[in-house]
């Protein structure tokens, strides 16, 4: 099934984002379930959130996903969604 994940970081957490960006990247390529992945972008177009499709057996692998991200180990996010989605274009 795939999974939209939307992450808002917390206010002024913009270094911490940065700190843990390597190792957030690390964790996509070796969990393998990472079909599409980006930045959420601000006014300023500085990264302030992420927007992970992931492609998992269930929700239950989604949430384990979500929680083991280093980015969200870091405390980074003010808020996580996960939700079904299903590709239409692309």
């Amino acid at each position: 099934m795939l999974v939209a994940l939307f992450a808002h970081d917390k206010d002024g957490a913009l270094q911490t984002r940065k700190d843990n960006r390597q190792a957030h990247l690390d964790y996509i390529e070796a969990t393998g379930v990472v079909t599409q992945a980006g930045p959420l972008l601000d006014a300023a177009g500085e990264m302030c959130g992420s927007l992970v499709i992931l492609d998992v057996a269930d929700m239950d692998a989604a949430r384990n996903w979500a929680d083991n991200d280093p980015y969200a180990q870091a405390g980074l996010f003010e808020s996580v969604t996960l939700t079904e989605w299903k590709r239409v274009i692309g």
